[in-house]
């Protein structure tokens, strides 16, 4: 990910959401399924990270993917 494209874009991007997400919110963001959001996950075309059981997720991650798409 470079920065110099995700500053601008991050200020605009999914600006009501938090700076991490859960997947719920990763689900409302995109308009995907939760079976879709664990997939994104798990193949890692979304970095996300553990806490407990329960995964997070970066906004700039979903920034870069949204790009990347």
């Amino acid at each position: 990910m470079e920065n110099d494209y995700i500053s601008p874009i991050y200020k605009i991007m999914f600006a009501d959401y938090p700076d991490i997400l859960t997947v719920a919110q990763l689900q409302k963001a995109l308009h995907i399924s939760r079976q879709l959001s664990y997939e994104l996950i798990n193949s890692g075309q979304i970095r996300a990270f553990k806490v407990g059981n329960s995964f997070r997720i970066p906004k700039v991650s979903v920034i870069d993917f949204v790009m990347k798409s």
